[in-house]
């Protein structure tokens, strides 16, 4: 009888040591895998959803402590983070975080699947929070890389194909204010495949870089033209620093008049209280002295002063009477002002004849300075852009021959 109890108690501890000896599994539901959290946590990063994207990567990473591509998503997590705060101490953490979470995915990606996904988002990474002088380059490294593996694209969970790394190759370029080479690689998406995951995404880009190119074609855009060129929508004091340091407004009205001693003594008549601490104050102060229509300060009803608004977005309407006033200003033509007064039919179905904005409408675009769309309307209240605020400034300074 001792003898079987032994041999059951020998066993027993055996298969205790065996047990121990394998790694229970910690995700056993058919859904509740790395692969599938890493793809919904990589869509809702699509979304913006920043919390919800990085607690499914945290439960990839929670099922498989190996699984390579959690750490590339929560190093985007961090770089996503970085972008939206101010706070220096916040960011230096959050990029020390990233930078630990792309060396770590770097170390356990094996396939050539999951080293794509990680150089990708290296080159995410990187582009997006630019942590050492020199990232472009190593961006364009880790695109090199991809190039180097053979991959199969039905293998690539969220990215589905090669063209992916074109993309984000393109959009760091453009992060870099590289806008040529930009517009390459968003090329190189669409010549890629008639249709894919990311030919809509590359196409609106390409489009938008290829505007940019466009304005700057054959003059000299500086950094602050640069830096605006690629927003969405151009804001009060962006379109004066453009009007000044692109345009070299200020150079150009002094020119028209004769007596220096007059010019010198002209100046804004007072600072206004949101312009005090801006970086562009000189600019609009400048403007200011100028009196350019539609660029003046405006009163404000809850501190009963008058400001600048300098972060109001500019209209396509405004930016009409904005050109519209340095164009009568530069010519001395004060008819320009009136020119199209008394028209009974407007060529734009959204700018009556009777409206505030049509004189500007109508001397922008029969100059060619500014144009409507392909529906016929001008959209007088859509944000204006960036890159169309160099354009027309561009065409401006070639109708008055100014280089």
């Amino acid at each position: 009888m001792k003898g079987c109890m032994r041999v059951l108690f020998m066993v027993f501890i055996l298969a205790f040591v065996s047990s121990c000896g394998k790694q229970v599994a910690k995700c056993t539901d058919p859904t509740d895998n790395p692969s599938h959290h890493y793809l919904m946590g990589m869509q809702a990063l699509e979304e913006k959803k920043i919390d919800v994207a990085q607690s499914k990567f945290e439960r990839a990473n929670f099922c498989d402590e190996k699984f390579s591509p959690a750490h590339d998503g929560l190093a985007i997590v961090s770089a996503y983070k970085i972008k939206k705060q101010a706070d220096a101490g916040f960011k230096k953490v959050e990029t020390e975080r990233a930078m630990q979470h792309l060396k770590k995915a770097g170390k356990l990606a094996e396939s050539a699947e999951d080293k794509f996904d990680h150089l990708v988002a290296t080159m995410r990474v990187y582009s997006a929070i630019k942590p050492t002088k020199d990232w472009l380059k190593t961006a364009e490294d880790a695109f090199s890389d991809i190039r180097n593996l053979k991959v199969e694209e039905k293998k690539l969970t969220y990215y589905q194909g090669k063209e992916a790394a074109d993309y984000f190759m393109g959009k760091a370029y453009l992060n870099a204010l590289e806008f040529r080479q930009a517009r390459d690689k968003f090329a190189d998406v669409l010549n890629a495949k008639r249709e894919g995951k990311w030919n809509e995404k590359a196409d609106k880009a390409h489009k938008r870089v290829d505007k940019i190119v466009r304005a700057m074609a054959g003059i000299t855009v500086g950094d602050v033209g640069k830096q605006i060129a690629v927003k969405d929508s151009v804001t009060r004091a962006d379109l004066a620093a453009l009007l000044i340091v692109e345009m070299k407004l200020d150079k150009l009205f002094a020119g028209r008049i004769p007596v220096k001693s007059k010019v010198d003594k002209m100046k804004a008549e007072f600072t206004p209280a949101d312009m005090l601490n801006h970086p562009f104050k000189e600019e609009v102060l400048t403007i200011m002295k100028w009196k350019v229509r539609g660029l003046e300060p405006k009163f404000d009803e809850n501190t009963k002063a008058y400001l600048f608004k300098p972060t109001d977005v500019v209209k396509r309407g405004e930016m009409a009477l904005i050109l519209e006033d340095v164009l009568i200003k530069l010519t001395g033509d004060e008819k320009v002002a009136t020119a199209y007064f008394g028209q009974d039919k407007s060529p734009f179905p959204d700018v009556k004849a009777t409206s505030h904005f049509y004189n500007a409408v109508m001397n922008m675009t029969t100059r060619g300075i500014m144009e409507g769309e392909l529906s016929g309307e001008f959209r007088v209240g859509a944000p204006v852009d960036g890159a169309e605020a160099l354009l027309a400034m561009r065409v401006l300074k070639q109708k008055m021959n100014i280089y």
